[in-house]
């Protein structure tokens, strides 16, 4: 059968910020197991946030962080010190103070168009794929970005193919630049989906690394993480309850109890602490 073009929306540049949550740490420098304990993560998160406008969310928070920064009631917070780099330059929600999380929820919150995705992995279902790896290839090792990249793959699966143009900003991520590591996964994942479906793709992707200070839309995309962060990690869910109406799709890849590809938490199934319930029966001895 020949392949059709696939039919798009001819629309401007559809924006997507992406971010992470956790890392994607399993092992000590001399192989040590450190999932779970202070400084690793058991669960790495990647998110994906739609910006219809991201000019207008980057002014918005901005003029927010202006105004703080003027507000005498901070004068003398580290945080918003400039020397620290931290709430003076851009927004972090793990850097910020409780008071300035309140107020750039609300702009979250409150910007008509945000579409929210991710993708959750437990690391420990993570390390037993790595241990049946080494016993099956024995030269295999476990890379961090490998784990990175997979999960590219899995949130991006149906995310390349509704619009002609992308433009995709990743999160600087340590010193290395890995743009052409990351299209290429993106690129994949389009050109697996096309595949699958029996179509032509030709989605231009335009793929770029920046910071936060640059963009308000990576600074948005920190927070719906850091809200899921604090659900999976410490059981949390007041912000990922404040931010719910933004959010479209959690894939939580390892919860396998029902099928092989997940569970998929949507408007019609919330995620909360009651759904993440059975995972405190779930959790892994340290080894």
């Amino acid at each position: 059968m020949e392949n059709k073009p696939l039919q798009k929306k001819q629309t401007s540049i559809r924006y997507y910020f992406i971010d992470e949550g956790g890392d994607s740490t399993l092992f000590s420098s001399k192989g040590k197991v450190l999932i779970g304990t202070s400084g690793c993560s058991r669960f790495f998160i990647l998110g994906l946030l739609d910006v219809p406008d991201p000019a207008t969310l980057h002014h918005a928070l901005e003029d927010l962080r202006v105004r703080l920064m003027n507000d005498s009631y901070f004068k003398d917070v580290p945080s918003m010190q400039a020397k620290v780099r931290k709430t003076a330059l851009a927004f972090h929600a793990k850097d910020d103070l409780p008071e300035v999380r309140r107020d750039v929820f609300r702009i979250l919150r409150d910007t008509e168009g945000l579409r929210f995705f991710a993708v959750v992995a437990d690391k420990w279902r993570v390390l037993d794929y790595v241990r049946q790896r080494n016993e099956s290839t024995s030269d295999y090792r476990y890379h961090p970005n490998e784990l990175y990249d997979y999960l590219i793959g899995r949130l991006f699966k149906e995310r390349l193919h509704q619009d002609s143009r992308y433009h995709i900003i990743f999160s600087k991520r340590g010193r290395s630049n890995r743009t052409a590591a990351l299209r290429q996964a993106l690129e994949t994942a389009r050109d697996r989906f096309a595949k699958q479906q029996n179509v032509i793709d030709n989605t231009s992707l335009k793929v770029s690394v920046s910071t936060p200070q640059e963009q308000g839309g990576l600074q948005a995309v920190d927070y719906f993480v850091w809200a899921l962060q604090r659900l999976y990690e410490r059981g949390e869910d007041r912000y990922v309850k404040y931010l719910w109406r933004a959010f479209r799709i959690v894939h939580d890849i390892d919860d396998r109890r029902e099928a092989g590809y997940g569970v998929y938490y949507t408007q019609k199934k919330p995620l909360n602490v009651a759904a993440l319930m059975w995972r405190e029966n779930d959790k892994k001895p340290g080894i």
